[in-house]
């Protein structure tokens, strides 16, 4: 009967070690609507096709490819965010080793009285002494998970580790735009450059024909310095635009983790932006929300956070520890390892927050309201990434327009210049009739060279928003998930 009771007690034992207290995690649903194709998609320019991961090859530029690798294998803060990584890695390590027992290895002497052992010479009828102790002792302590406290530990942290993997993957998708935004700055700054060479030549070869012209007697000084102002208006123009593109190229310098003085000055060989073959693949709603980083760390917080009810819950209950300890204890070094110094011992340890539980109460009720605001998040996530899509198709489709519009315009100010030319060799026009249809084919050249250059800014960001350039890129991030 005895072994019989023993049995039960096992089993029973068991049988509470395999409940686990605190909700089980199910995946939130998205809010309704965020699963359907993007309104603000034109299929003049962009298609439901899934986006590739590596989007700027659709740019088919070598050179932005170099770059992107460089920068997926050396950006310093792509390098703290893996670092960061590695550590909720080792947290969730440590998490783990809860299920296993702890041990302790300790050794040490003490001097001086000790009353359990004077209780003892006392019944033997000896003096009190003031002694050396010495001891060699491992403790030995494991938790019985009886209601799934290191269980819901372990759960909550390796949820923290895969939110810091997708926040090192946000860091990453950010990384991709920002260096592909850096490149095409430097690139269409230097298409802007060149047609600010290009109109002060041409405004200072009419100039020179305005000089002759006066001083042939067929037009005034005041002709001669309306040209020369313009000619001063265009030289003006191009300054600001190479400080522009040099500072581009530092920033682009710094997402490589280079220094200035390192910058890749090849770069600013690139004079058009990069230029798109194809329709732009944008895929849908469910897709989207898929492949955005930040989404999926706001769900994994959701999941830590319901994890960390189950361990709030579980300290409701009694926690109960199996202790023992074996060594030696001697008042002679040499006795440590004989049988009269030896000590030992096994048993339970109980301990439970009973009666008053007001204080575990209150962090079941912190957990449910941390879980409560995760499940905000998530949803505050999942609607941000659509409106930043949302916008970014919208921003980038009104530019479209817009570079059209001043294509039309550059067209006919081309058109009416060559005209106003003919007309003011022949005699037939003023100088200011030229000068007029200089600036306005001037204007026009500035608009389309500005509006290709937020093109390319757009597009950009239009791929950032769609959460493309985390997979499997070497570097600090390409460590296993």
């Amino acid at each position: 009967m005895r072994r019989l009771g023993s049995l039960v007690l096992v089993l029973a034992s068991f049988a509470l070690v395999a409940c686990v207290v605190g909700p089980d995690y199910r995946a939130p649903t998205a809010p309704a609507g965020s699963a359907g194709p993007l309104v603000s998609l034109n299929p003049a320019v962009e298609t439901p096709a899934e986006p590739p991961d590596d989007w700027w090859r659709l740019y088919d530029d070598p050179r932005l490819d170099a770059l992107l690798a460089e920068a997926f294998a050396a950006n310093t803060d792509l390098a703290a965010a893996q670092a960061n990584l590695s550590t909720a890695r080792a947290a969730l390590e440590a998490s783990r080793a809860g299920r296993f027992p702890t041990t302790t290895a300790r050794a040490g002497a003490v001097y001086g009285r000790d009353a359990g052992t004077d209780e003892i010479l006392e019944i033997i009828g000896a003096q009190p002494q003031t002694i050396w102790v010495f001891d060699d002792v491992l403790d030995v302590s494991y938790e019985l998970d009886l209601f799934g406290r290191v269980r819901r530990s372990i759960e909550a942290s390796r949820e923290d580790a895969e939110a810091v993997a997708a926040a090192r993957d946000a860091v990453k998708v950010t990384i991709a735009a920002e260096t592909a935004r850096a490149y095409a700055q430097v690139c269409t700054l230097g298409e802007q450059i060149a047609v600010a060479r290009h109109s002060l030549a041409v405004v200072a070869h009419e100039a020179d024909i305005t000089v002759q012209r006066h001083e042939a007697g067929a037009n005034s000084t005041f002709d001669v310095l309306r040209a020369q102002e313009l000619v001063a208006q265009a030289r003006a123009a191009i300054p600001p635009l190479e400080g522009q593109r040099r500072s581009a190229l530092f920033q682009l310098a710094a997402l490589l983790g280079r220094t200035p003085s390192r910058a890749p000055g090849d770069v600013e060989a690139c004079v058009s932006a990069p230029h798109l073959g194809a329709l732009i693949p944008v895929g849908d709603g469910a897709g989207l929300l898929r492949r955005r980083p930040d989404v999926r760390q706001a769900e994994r917080r959701l999941a830590a956070a319901t994890a960390r009810i189950g361990v709030a819950t579980a300290d409701l209950y009694p926690r109960i520890t199996l202790t023992g300890l074996y060594g030696g204890v001697s008042s002679s070094i040499s006795d440590l390892g004989s049988e009269s110094a030896l000590t030992w011992g096994v048993g339970p340890t109980v301990s439970w927050s009973f009666p008053i539980q007001s204080a575990p109460r209150a962090r079941v009720r912190q957990a449910k309201a941390a879980a409560a605001a995760a499940l905000a998040g998530f949803d505050s996530a999942v609607l941000q990434a659509l409106k930043e899509t949302e916008q970014s198709l919208a921003t980038y489709g009104a530019e479209l327009d817009r570079r059209q519009a001043l294509a039309d315009g550059q067209d006919e100010a081309r058109q009416a210049f060559a005209q106003a030319d003919d007309q003011f060799q022949a005699g037939s026009v003023s100088t200011l009739d030229l000068l007029t249809a200089e600036q306005t084919l001037i204007a026009a050249d500035a608009a389309v060279a500005a509006s290709d250059a937020a093109l390319a800014q757009d597009q950009i960001g239009l791929f950032k928003a769609l959460g493309g350039g985390w997979r499997a890129h070497g570097g600090p991030g390409r460590e296993g998930r």
